[in-house]
C-alpha cells in the first residue's frame, strides 16, 4: 500500500539509471529558487575508492570510501565517515529545512543503521524527505516506511510533480496556521 499524499518519497531506480544526477539537478533547482535543502547526494560507486557524497546545502564533497585495500571486495563505504556526514545533516535539520535528500536506502538503513535516523528526524519535524531506493530494495523500503511512502519513477518530472504537491500543501498549512484578526486582537 502507498500513501499518495505522503511527504516521504522513494525515488525508485533500476541498475541502469542514475538517481544521483536526478537528485543533484533537483536540489540545485530548489536551492536556486530559495528552498532550504539538506542532505547527501552520492557521487562515485560503492564498490571502489570513488565513493563520496555532496553535502547539501553547501555543496562540499565528502569522501565516504574506505582507505584503499587491494584485498577488499564489495561495498567500500566507511560507516564512520557516513555517520560524520549524517551528523552534519542533522545539524541542518535542527535549523530547519524545506526538504531532506538522502542519497540511498541500503542495507545499513534496512538494519536500523546508516542514515535512517535522519529520515525519522525529518518526518518528526514535518520536513518532506526524498530517498533514492534501488528497485531490488524496494520491499525493504516499504517495511521501513510502514507503507507511508510515495513511489516515484527515477526522473525529474516525477520528482517535480511530487514536490509541487508537497510544497503546496506545506504552504497551505502555514497559511492556515496563521492567527486570525480576531485572535490577534484578543
Amino acid at each position: 500500500m502507498f500513501y499518495a499524499e505522503s511527504d516521504l518519497a522513494a525515488l525508485v531506480y533500476e541498475a541502469y539509471q542514475d538517481p544521483d544526477a536526478v537528485l543533484r539537478d533537483f536540489a540545485a533547482g530548489l536551492k536556486n529558487s530559495g528552498a532550504r535543502v539538506a542532505g547527501l547526494v552520492q557521487e562515485g560507486h560503492c564498490a571502489d575508492a570513488s565513493l563520496s557524497a555532496v553535502l547539501l546545502p553547501g555543496g562540499e564533497k565528502i569522501r565516504l570510501a574506505l582507505d584503499p585495500d587491494p584485498a577488499a571486495s564489495g561495498c567500500r563505504l566507511d560507516a564512520r565517515r557516513l555517520q560524520s556526514a549524517g551528523a552534519r545533516v542533522a545539524e541542518a535539520l535542527e535549523i530547519g529545512v524545506d526538504l531532506l535528500i538522502i542519497n540511498r536506502f541500503g542495507e545499513r538503513e534496512r538494519n536500523g543503521q546508516g542514515l535512517g535516523y535522519l529520515i525519522e528526524r525529518a518526518l518528526e519535524t514535518e520536513s518532506p524527505v526524498v530517498v533514492a531506493v534501488s528497485s531490488r530494495r524496494f520491499d525493504d523500503w516499504i517495511k521501513f516506511a510502514g507503507g507511508m511512502s510515495v513511489k516515484l519513477a527515477c526522473n525529474r518530472p516525477a520528482l517535480e510533480a511530487w514536490w509541487g504537491r508537497v510544497s503546496q500543501r506545506s504552504a497551505a498549512m502555514t497559511h492556515d496556521s496563521r492567527p486570525t484578526v480576531c485572535e490577534v486582537l484578543k
